[in-house]
């Protein structure tokens, strides 16, 4: 099942518990669906660390966390799924949502106003914030519903093959 899988690569629920950044949400973390593995609180933790990840702020963790539980779903998948965003991904991603919405709002694209800097981009944000905090909202959407659909799709095929290897090697 993916359920061992996933269990095998992630930490133990205390641990996560006594993380410092984590304590602020105090008896909240011991509600039992956020760290319940099934196929919806999967697919639901990895769709809001998709949207979550499209925020442009530092604080996408504590975002994912607190969403987490808010939606019930389960807490280390989502605050994981954040990682899509790293100083690798984050200069192309960040610019296909400021493209993308630049061009839902008919404005054209330039290229020269989003460069891949942090010094460039707060410069340049004065004026482009508009298209880039669009487009980060319908990437962040589109990605959540593929990265849900997607992650429910994955889990129900390793299950019906499970059962159909299950119910060849009871055949025989």
């Amino acid at each position: 099942m993916p359920k061992r899988i996933i269990k095998k690569y992630f930490p133990d629920p205390k641990t996560i518990k006594e993380h410092k950044h984590l304590q602020v949400f105090g008896s909240l973390l011991h509600d039992q669906n956020l760290w319940h593995l099934n196929r919806r609180s999967f697919a639901g933790a990895i769709a809001t660390g998709l949207f979550i990840a499209f925020i442009p702020l530092p604080t996408q963790m504590i975002i994912a966390a607190a969403a987490a539980i808010i939606l019930r779903v389960n807490l280390p998948i989502s605050v994981a799924t954040v990682w899509v965003t790293n100083p690798i991904t984050m200069p192309p991603m960040f610019y296909a949502a400021y493209w993308l919405g630049a061009t839902l709002m008919d404005i054209p694209p330039d290229s020269q106003a989003f460069e891949f800097s942090v010094e460039a981009l707060m410069s340049s944000l004065g004026t482009n914030w508009q298209p880039f905090l669009l487009g980060c909202l319908v990437l962040g959407l589109i990605s959540a519903a593929l990265g849900y659909a997607l992650a429910r799709g994955v889990w129900r095929w390793i299950v019906v093959k499970k059962w159909s290897l299950r119910r060849q090697k009871n055949k025989t």
